[in-house]
């Protein structure tokens, strides 16, 4: 066992960043729950509307270089510590520069581009988490590049964890002192997290880091002026891979905010009150969507680890095992994204009232349900069109789709209310799968399997539905007769409904593996 893990180290990374991610996921729901039940629907709403600034400091700062040092790194080892030094001293410069411009214009900020005054108050956290965020982006992205997930996998959970106890130690000495919980209670735990996963990630890399390559040895005896010559050297290859996505995550994370903004600003031009808006933009942002995306917590590892694997191979010119790549990938994204639809759409509804007792909390996850496939399927072909090197394909095509869910936002909400978002939501992720898979099959032509990637997954939901129907009344009885919670058992019921289509889509891949191989000997 330990041989295979060694010898796919895709499927071993995929796991353990799944396993953690999980497990983050899991944390994060008790986290949500209790930040509902605390701070309500509208501070949810009001802490998710920070969120942008964060997001577009991030794109600028850390993600685009965190992308090109994994890359990189994976395409010269060798070099690897050299190039991530590089990346290191470029997004902590910027960070900090970005961090002391919101904390300087944090009431400007709020009144003009979030329009809304309260948050002025929350951006100081946002700003000061950053400079950490730059940190802990650019030693994932060498982990990610040297194929060991490890770090970064422990690093999630660490984040979570820290920043769940914190908080919770904090509400707890208000209300001890008799003081209220308010939505800064949340936007110090964000804070807080992230500088514990880039306290954690430092502490591996300084200490439990081994390898250092002989030039990195040399070149830190000699001092500034090799540090300057490593810096002038590899800079300008980092930087452009670096740039373009900046660019591009900049123009991306400026539409996703504006859309973020314009949604309660619509909602209010729809007829609802301030407060009742960012209600809902709490629900669906705060409760709703988290489901949603928590078992993308697998196609979400796998894309990360996609990039460094399809750009190695890509650099040895090893394309079979590209042509494999893709094709292992799109099916796992699809059969994971159609046995979602099954599961928020027969449960959406007990999951959204049960958990956090919000009625539309549950209407919005049967509507996204049918998200899925097309969500789950648009992030894998996503990143390994960007291992390829397509940036720019992705680029353009996803401020298409961002477009799309724009107009639905500016032109739907006022007169259909918040269904209008959902109904683009769907719309964009579509056209953004399809426009993916186009460029992917011109870019790297995979075998495309209609049968194995649709078909069988489709007809393996409808059968274990049915059999989960045919169950229902004996299902109620032992409900009833063990008296569970409508959470647990939803929870089972989800369970039993996983179990059925795996084990259906398992035997029919074994059976169409035998055909085969007899048609073949035959």
């Amino acid at each position: 066992m330990t041989d295979f893990f060694k010898k796919h180290t895709l499927i071993a990374g995929t796991l353990l960043l799944t396993a953690a991610g999980f497990a983050t996921r899991v944390l994060g729901f008790f986290y949500r729950i209790f930040l509902s039940r605390t701070v309500g629907a509208e501070g949810l709403g009001l802490y998710n509307m920070v969120h942008p600034v964060y997001g577009i400091c991030f794109g600028i700062c850390a993600g685009s270089i965190q992308t090109a040092i994994s890359r990189f790194v994976a395409a010269d080892v060798r070099r690897g510590k050299q190039i991530f030094g590089t990346g290191l001293a470029i997004s902590l410069t910027v960070g900090t520069a970005l961090a002391w411009a919101i904390m300087r214009f944090a009431e400007p900020i709020a009144r003009w581009i979030l329009l809304e005054e309260r948050c002025a108050r929350l951006l100081p956290f946002m700003a000061l988490s950053v400079p950490f965020s730059a940190v802990h982006a650019c030693i994932n992205g060498y982990y990610y590049g040297i194929q060991k997930a490890k770090v970064p996998a422990f690093a999630q959970i660490a984040e979570q964890f820290i920043r769940m106890a914190a908080v919770f130690l904090i509400a707890d000495i208000l209300l001890e002192n008799g003081r209220p919980i308010t939505v800064e209670l949340a936007a110090a735990g964000h804070l807080i997290g992230e500088a514990a996963s880039c306290l954690y990630t430092m502490i591996c890399f300084l200490f439990f880091q081994s390898g250092t390559p002989r030039g990195a040895k040399n070149a830190a005896r000699k001092g500034s002026a090799a540090l300057l010559s490593i810096f002038t050297e590899t800079a300008p290859p980092l930087m452009a891979l670096a740039l373009p996505l900046v660019g591009n995550r900049l123009i991306l994370n400026v539409l996703t905010s504006a859309e973020s903004i314009w949604i309660p600003n619509r909602l209010t031009a729809y007829g609802l009150s301030s407060s009742d808006a960012f209600r809902v933009y709490g629900v669906l942002t705060g409760m709703a969507m988290p489901f949603i995306l928590f078992p993308s917590a697998i196609t979400n590892s796998m894309a990360v680890l996609l990039l460094p694997t399809v750009a190695e191979a890509q650099a040895s010119g090893q394309y079979g095992r590209i042509r494999q790549t893709v094709s292992m990938s799109l099916r796992y994204s699809l059969s994971m994204g159609i046995l979602c639809v099954g599961v928020f759409t027969q449960f959406g509804g007990v999951l959204g009232t049960s958990v956090f007792h919000n009625a539309s909390a549950g209407t919005f996850m049967e509507i996204l349900g049918w998200l899925c496939p097309f969500l789950y399927l648009s992030t894998t072909t996503g990143s390994i069109l960007n291992g390829l090197g397509q940036t720019r394909t992705t680029f353009f095509q996803s401020v298409a789709a961002l477009l799309v869910r724009i107009g639905f936002v500016l032109l739907g909400i006022p007169h259909f209310g918040i269904r209008a978002y959902l109904w683009g939501m769907l719309v964009s992720e579509v056209l953004l799968s399809f426009l993916h898979l186009n460029s992917l099959k011109k870019a790297a032509p995979f075998t495309w399997d209609i049968w194995k990637m649709a078909v069988r997954p489709v007809v393996s939901l409808i059968l274990s539905i049915g059999i989960l129907r045919f169950l229902n009344q004996p299902l109620a009885q032992m409900a009833g007769a063990l008296r569970l919670p409508a959470f647990l058992n939803a929870a089972f019921q989800t369970a039993l409904l996983a179990l059925c289509y795996g084990g259906i889509l398992t035997v029919s891949h074994a059976a169409g593996q035998k055909g085969m191989t007899k048609a073949g000997n035959q």
